[in-house]
Parts: C-alpha cells; structure tokens; sequence
C-alpha cells in the first residue's frame, strides 16, 4: 500500500493583535482538518507581525519558552484532531538568548521535537541576526507517525546544503515556514524575478533530494513601526511540490488560504531510482565546500 498523506499550508495576514493571529492559526488548522489533512504546517512566526523590520529590544518581550503559552494551546488542537503541526515561534531559551524555532507536534499533543533556524540574515527589512542566536541542533529529521520531516526555516530555504544534509540524515519531505515578501518600491519585474527565484530555489531542492517540499509563507502588507522603510508586501504563493519538483498546490500572492493536497511518500523512492543523485555525489571531491570562498 503507497504511504500517502493529506499535507495542508495555513497562509494568513497578521495584525498586532498576537491572540488574534493565533486564532487564525488555529482556524487554518480546523479547516485542514476538515479538508482531511494530517500534517499541517504554519507559516513563519505565524502568532505575530514580522517584528524584525527594525530592531528594538521591547519585542523581546513576545518570545516564549518551549513548552509554553502557544505549545500547549497547539498541543491541545493536535490532541484533539488527531493532526501532526509544525509551527515557527520566537523562542527564549534564556534571558539574553532566543531562537527561531520550528516545534512539530505529535497527533498526541506532545512536541515530536524542534529545529533552529541556522541561517539568520540580516538585510534592510530583515535584521534578524539582532534577534536570533543561529540554531545549534544541526540539520536533523523530526521523527514523526508520518514520517521523517526535514524541518527549515524561511532563509534557510536558499541553501542547497542544509536541504541536502536533511536529505542525507532521511527525511522524507523538506518544509520551510517562510516570511518573505516585496519592497514596495520594486519595480513590479524585479517583484516576479524574486518570487520566481523563491519558488525555483525550493522546487530544485525537492529534485535534488528526490523528496517533496512543503513551504507556507504569510501574505498582506505589514508597515516598518520605524518609518525607515516602506514595509513589506509579503507575497504568499505557498505551495507544495513533488519529488520532481512538481506543483501539488499553490496559494494566490495575496490572500488567506488553506490548501490541503495528497503526497506519496514511496513515490521519492521510484524517483531516485530514475535519478539516483544520492548515488553518483563525488564525496571524495567536495572538501572544498567547506571554504567560505575559494581563493
């Protein structure tokens, strides 16, 4: 029997209200449920706005443990509709010392485990390397009842490695909770370019890997509370591809959407062996990769 499952993305706008947004999660969820999905992933930081467009220390204020306030409200959603969740959060694990972390949640409310974003940026719209300590639990599965899922978080999505290394430890799907979006001031072909490139980056890294791709990405315009800049347009366009980097489903650039889609798992296995990468990598060749740059 093929090893399927109902996988769903909850894309939704935010607004300062944080229980608000959280609501909205939890509605998105309902909704997958009822759509008969078992695996639903939110999107990035999805209980508030995209706070890293300036930096000011008072929203440290909004990270939370893990468990806590969030973890057990999601918890309870899993438990009670029998669902497996990966949710993005701003973690504290100490005074002085947060994270951007991904929790995946077990159908039986319980935290399966949890990854930390590795790659922080830090670009005008994106200061998060004043927020975020880079993750220190590596590249690895979160086992789960539906299988092994390669958890990444938004800039991570640009680096072929990490989605090769989630590869190589046995996950069976990559997903990416994401906040990106426009400056309002681009010219409406560099919007497209960026989108296009979000979205090919991703897919080439579901055929390179032989496995599906799930990425969830917020929508609507948040302004930038300094002023500095014009805010961000975020652009959607969640979707879900195939081993073949094939799109599943797809959300609009610019509205709320909860979209659930079938994935067979064992088709990544008739996939490679169609095109085995895995089997022809020239590890003996690679020393290289790990220079910054080569010289």
């Amino acid at each position: 029997m093929p090893r399927e499952i109902k996988a769903a993305f909850v894309q939704h706008a935010c607004s300062e209200d944080r229980s608000e947004n959280l609501n909205a999660s939890i509605e998105g969820i309902h909704q997958a449920a009822a759509q008969g999905a078992n695996l639903i992933v939110l999107q990035e930081l999805h209980n508030g706005l995209y706070f890293c467009q300036q930096e000011n220390t008072g929203y440290f204020d909004w990270a939370e443990s893990i468990p806590g306030p969030t973890t057990t409200a999601l918890g309870e959603i899993c438990r009670q509709l029998n669902v497996v969740v990966v949710a993005s959060l701003f973690e504290k694990r100490a005074a002085g010392l947060y994270h951007n972390t991904a929790v995946v949640f077990e159908t039986n409310g319980e935290i399966a485990g949890r990854y930390r974003k590795m790659h922080i940026p830090d670009d005008p719209g994106f200061y998060e390397k004043f927020y975020f300590t880079p993750g220190d639990l590596g590249f690895n599965p979160v086992n789960t009842s539906l299988g092994r899922l390669g958890v990444l978080v938004c800039w991570d999505q640009w680096y072929p490695e990490a989605a090769r290394l989630m590869a190589l430890s046995g996950a069976e799907l990559l997903i990416y909770p994401t906040a990106i979006g426009w400056d309002p001031n681009d010219h409406e072909t560099e919007r497209d370019n960026q989108r296009e490139a979000w979205i090919i980056s991703q897919r080439a890294h579901a055929i390179a890997n032989g496995i599906p791709v799930i990425s969830c990405n917020r929508v609507g315009f948040e302004a930038d509370p300094s002023g500095h800049s014009q805010g961000i347009q975020f652009w959607g366009s969640s979707f879900i591809a195939g081993p073949q980097g094939e799109i599943l489903a797809q959300a609009p650039a610019d509205q709320d959407m909860t979209q659930t889609t079938s994935i067979d798992l064992d088709r990544s296995d008739q996939v490679r062996r169609i095109w085995p990468f895995l089997r022809d990598r020239r590890i003996d060749a690679y020393h290289d990769i790990l220079l910054r740059y080569r010289d």
